[in-house]
């Protein structure tokens, strides 16, 4: 039971949120459908899961390989702000390597057993999705494409816990597609790569120094990037309104814009980052969930993390409203 929790600890479960919200949307979207399968979609969601927390650990298997993670620590010796909580169990031998990747194939492996299951009940489709998130997964940050490196990333996150996941989830309840749940996928998608985009550019001076080229580092300026990140919030709220206005949705899904202000504090956050980089900020019980953000900010990480769960949070509110939609629409109809 140590090593279970050890690993699990390890594999960023604060980050699970970004691919289970929008796979349960995805299941709740199904529930609709005639031939429902409760217990297949369950078992899909257990998948995204396990295969997001052995993604979680080939990143910092890949991102070790290329260079040792006590950099940001060195970096903050020389003057950088630098997170300095990635891969610590690596840095402190808490672990070796070569054990670290037999858990990432191990985990992996559990994954696929779980798509084996749902791939007899529901056919080929569903290897076709997992075989595409399962090859975006490894080279996100694995050779020899380094996705994350190239400034892909943030789209790779997206596609694989936005359109991919929920589309694979819904076809594993199902059995058949939805032109409606793909639209959904989009603003939810690019909600999930937004986490992995605010991620970047704080991360921008040492992803920059270890040569990772992400979106934020490819944008070169903070005005771009700021810019960039306006862009892909109003997109997101946008195509909700596009597709309430089109009539592919009811007027009830327009209740998601409730979430729109802490997109709006969080673009003020990234801007505070950028301006007045020292500032402090303590969350506001409207951000949601936070855990124990005082031992954050103890770990030196609070100026991190306060942006970064905001953003995860707007994403779990985002899908939560539409999962209350969607289970309303169908108690009622």
């Amino acid at each position: 039971m140590n090593h279970l929790s050890f690993w699990y600890k390890n594999s960023r479960p604060h980050a699970l949120p970004q691919s289970v919200m929008p796979a349960f949307t995805a299941l709740c979207l199904a529930s609709r459908h005639a031939d429902f399968s409760l217990w297949l979609g369950l078992l899909a969601i257990i998948g995204v899961a396990l295969a997001h927390s052995s993604m979680n650990l080939f990143d910092d298997y890949f991102d070790y390989r290329v260079k040792k993670s006590d950099f940001r620590e060195r970096m903050t010796h020389r003057g950088f702000r630098a997170r300095m909580s990635k891969c610590p169990y690596l840095v402190s031998e808490k672990t070796t390597l070569n054990r670290l990747l037999a858990v990432c194939i191990i985990v992996g492996v559990c994954a696929m057993f779980i798509g084996s299951i749902i791939l007899y009940f529901r056919g080929l489709t569903v290897l076709w999705i997992a075989l595409i998130a399962a090859i975006a997964g490894i080279e996100y940050s694995g050779p020899p494409l380094r996705l994350s490196y190239r400034g892909l990333g943030e789209a790779v996150i997206g596609l694989m816990f936005g359109p991919l996941s929920m589309l694979g989830v819904y076809y594993s309840a199902c059995g058949s597609l939805d032109w409606n749940t793909l639209f959904l996928s989009i603003p939810i998608g690019l909600l999930v790569a937004n986490i992995i985009y605010v991620h970047s550019i704080m991360d921008c001076d040492p992803d920059r120094e270890v040569g990772k080229m992400t979106f934020a580092v490819l944008l070169k300026t903070q005005k771009a990037m700021l810019a960039a990140l306006a862009v892909l919030l109003i997109v997101s709220f946008g195509l909700i309104v596009a597709g309430v206005v089109s009539g592919n949705f009811s007027a009830w899904y327009l209740l998601t814009l409730l979430t729109l202000p802490m997109a709006v504090y969080l673009f003020y956050l990234m801007l505070q980052f950028v301006k007045n980089p020292q500032r402090t900020f303590e969350p506001h019980w409207w951000q949601g969930p936070f855990g124990n953000f005082e031992r954050l900010k103890q770990a030196g990480i609070g100026w991190f993390m306060i942006r970064w769960l905001t953003a995860r949070n707007l994403l779990s509110f985002f899908c939560l409203i539409i999962i209350l939609i969607v289970l309303s629409e169908k108690i009622f109809q």
